[in-house]
């Protein structure tokens, strides 16, 4: 299955790891690069998108278009901000557009009812598969 991955920037590794398992499984795997995009840090040294960034890099609408060119969305929602399995607002909108393009959507651990669109995340029924990689079928 070809798959896309989304989720904070922070989760980078986690993202690397699990890119890994999933095409030893078999799995064509996308991913946000870090290559091109020059983040700024937060005061705990974590990397941030600024608009001004998202404006430059077109960062929103080319995440859209490899969306539209894999079967699944895979959202890796690590603990962030102190919020259990967070889930920022790019992250949102990916799970938006695979929605809307009628994607699978695997979001890799429960998020927190603390999200302010939490009930907009579950009306789109994504399967939680609470880190079970083999969940993914």
């Amino acid at each position: 299955m070809k798959i896309i991955i989304c989720g904070s920037i922070s989760a980078h590794k986690k993202m690397l790891e699990i890119k890994q398992a999933l095409v030893y499984m078999g799995h064509s795997i996308d991913m946000p690069g870090l290559g091109n995009i020059k983040h700024e840090l937060d005061l705990d040294g974590n990397s941030v998108e600024s608009a001004h960034i998202k404006i430059r890099d077109d960062l929103i609408r080319g995440y859209y278009h490899k969306i539209e060119n894999n079967d699944a969305v895979l959202v890796v929602n690590e603990d962030k901000k102190g919020i259990t399995g967070y889930i920022g607002g790019n992250t949102f909108l990916e799970i938006g557009f695979g929605y809307v393009l009628n994607k699978k959507i695997f979001i890799l651990n429960q998020f927190s009812r603390e999200i302010s669109y939490s009930d907009e995340i579950n009306a789109m029924e994504p399967i939680v598969i609470n880190g079970n990689l083999n969940k993914i079928i």
